[in-house]
């Protein structure tokens, strides 16, 4: 049984098509990558899987249930953990209150239930040194790394990575990545969309390609990259 299945998702916003007849599954354990130009529809595919959208056709299936029109929050206490594209911490709570907030309120424990998990979740993403430090006083590298303690404090059976990479120097990008393999090597399904092309597929199994909302290939990343349509709808190359 895969963790994710989306069958024939649609949406538009008013004339606007963002999501068109989308059809795809993500088994357990499998690391997916999501690319596509900018206005795809990556991100409005994201909030499909969280329940930030209700789409206007299709379902979505969690774990073999139908999740289509489950609020977010619910989906999050299910175990669907997301990251953002742009770190939004509570800058004036340390890095280790940051990872409580989201672990009481995304699993709905209490603090004492869950300080252990979260200091697990310091080491393993590299912020134990920081624990103490206000948010707010965080490299870009750090927000990031916290970005991604706070999605892994809830706990998730399926991770959602929006571009965590993004903004990065090489040296940066590489110890995050070698993070995030890590975490997935421990049996974490992840997906995760990303225009570092070289970090994502250091990582993921698959890549899923969007277009203006509809999916044009899914597949081995290699064999993906060399697609002709690829290239020339992605790259801006003309085969």
């Amino acid at each position: 049984m895969p963790v994710l299945s989306l069958n024939h998702v649609s949406m538009s916003f008013g004339s606007l098509t963002v999501t068109d007849d989308v059809s795809f599954e993500v088994p357990a354990g499998e690391a997916l990558g999501i690319i596509g130009p900018n206005g795809a529809g990556k991100s409005t595919l994201f909030n499909l899987i969280t329940g930030n959208l209700t789409p206007d056709a299709g379902q979505i299936h969690f774990q073999g249930h139908d999740v289509t029109r489950v609020p977010a929050m619910r989906r999050c206490l299910d175990g669907v953990g997301r990251s953002f594209q742009i770190p939004q911490p509570f800058d004036k709570l340390t890095v280790f209150e940051n990872l409580l907030v989201a672990a009481t309120h995304g699993r709905a424990r209490s603090e004492a239930e869950v300080m252990e998990d979260c200091a697990r979740v310091l080491e393993r993403t590299g912020l134990m040194p920081k624990a103490n430090a206000p948010a707010g006083s965080l490299s870009l590298l750090e927000r990031k790394r916290l970005e991604l303690a706070r999605a892994m404090a809830t706990a998730p059976k399926l991770l959602l990575l929006d571009e965590i990479a993004g903004g990065l120097t090489e040296g940066e990008c590489q110890s995050l990545v070698q993070t995030i393999r890590e975490i997935h090597a421990e049996g974490v399904t992840i997906i995760w969309i990303e225009h570092v092309l070289h970090a994502l597929t250091s990582v993921v199994e698959r890549l899923l390609v969007l277009d203006f909302g509809r999916v044009i290939g899914i597949g081995d990343p290699a064999e993906i990259m060399e697609s002709r349509e690829v290239q020339e709808i992605y790259l801006g190359i003309e085969v």
